[in-house]
């Protein structure tokens, strides 16, 4: 029974992290295109380009600004994850 906790506990943690780590590229990607759509409505200029540009330059901001942090973030859960599997192991 506390295998079954354990395992609950590593897929909510896992959820979790995976939230921290993806949220702020698709809130972004998500403003941006939300700001686009509006220009686009304002002028009329349907151009896919135009959507897709500025999403791709604020992800890599986003990952430039964000990405040591996401790292980090993901290798601390790693090493959290491979101490749990040497506990259960030995």
């Amino acid at each position: 029974m506390q295998e079954d906790a354990q395992l609950l506990a590593l897929a909510d943690r896992t959820l979790w992290v995976t939230a921290l780590i993806v949220g702020p590229v698709l809130f972004s990607a998500l403003a941006v295109g939300l700001v686009v759509g509006i220009i686009q409505a304002a002028t009329s200029v349907n151009e896919q380009t135009l959507t897709f540009v500025p999403k791709l330059a604020v992800i890599a901001l986003v990952f430039v600004i964000l990405g040591g942090t996401m790292m980090a973030l993901l290798g601390d859960f790693l090493l959290e994850i491979f101490a749990q599997i040497a506990q259960v192991s030995a």
